[in-house]
């Protein structure tokens, strides 16, 4: 086991994206940031890009929706560390981009909810107990303005459906970890130019992550069970 008195970090779906910043910008802060992907070859990649830049990051291959990964990825970072102390689950699809639900396939619902939500619950379920021992932990769900039920339309509904799931799952899980110093939330990171979200999008990366941040370095009398955009609280 590596002994560290620093803080570990784990970022699923990291090697791109809204994820890739977040590893950037948390190992930048010091913290050991094991960066997650489902592609193996891409995760290594993106790893040793930040290299020079960012030298407290790691890499693990992780698929949120195979619990035997998942396994794999929480026995690496016991033998390693023995701890987690920020967990952001970002990994995420959006496979039903303007489709309407009376055409919405349920097979696309069914993977798009075990990614989106599934993933994020089973990730919290096995790294919580790591953080629960210390009485310290950061969650933070990775969810979008189009899970808020208050400003939701049509279309979409696989990926609307599955962070509405998301942001509900936090609050039960924020409600039951009121005794400890475990901070957990959701939040919105909005339009940001990413694969999903396009070219066109207004946000930065930057932009994008600077909640995620945020929410991962609460100190002690920080909110927990909240939904945040741009570091505010957000309609649910």
């Amino acid at each position: 086991m590596q002994s560290t008195n620093k803080k570990v970090a784990i970022v699923t779906g990291a090697n791109r994206g809204i994820g890739f910043e977040t590893c950037r910008q948390l190992s930048r802060l010091g913290i050991v940031t094991i960066l997650t992907s489902r592609d193996e070859t891409q995760g290594r990649k993106a790893v040793s890009s930040l290299s020079k830049e960012s030298p407290d990051l790691l890499y693990h291959q992780l698929d949120v929706a195979d619990m035997d990964s998942i396994i794999r990825l929480k026995k690496f970072v016991i033998d390693k560390f023995n701890r987690c102390d920020i967990l952001v689950n970002n990994a995420g699809v959006f496979l039903d981009r303007g489709v309407s639900i009376f055409n919405l396939e349920v097979e696309i619902l069914q993977e798009t909810i075990e990614i989106n939500s599934f993933g994020a619950l089973k990730m919290s379920q096995e790294f919580l107990p790591l953080m629960q021992t210390p009485g310290y932990g950061r969650i933070v769900n990775v969810s979008s303005a189009m899970g808020s039920i208050s400003s939701m339309g049509g279309g979409s509904a696989a990926y609307k459906l599955s962070k509405l799931m998301l942001n509900g799952m936090t609050r039960i899980m924020a409600a039951e970890n009121e005794q400890d110093d475990i901070k957990i939330n959701t939040m919105a990171p909005g339009w940001v130019r990413t694969d999903m979200g396009g070219s066109n999008a207004p946000r930065s990366l930057s932009q994008g992550a600077d909640t995620i941040i945020w929410l991962a370095t609460l100190p002690a009398d920080g909110p927990s069970g909240g939904f945040f955009e741009d570091r505010t609280p957000a309609a649910w």
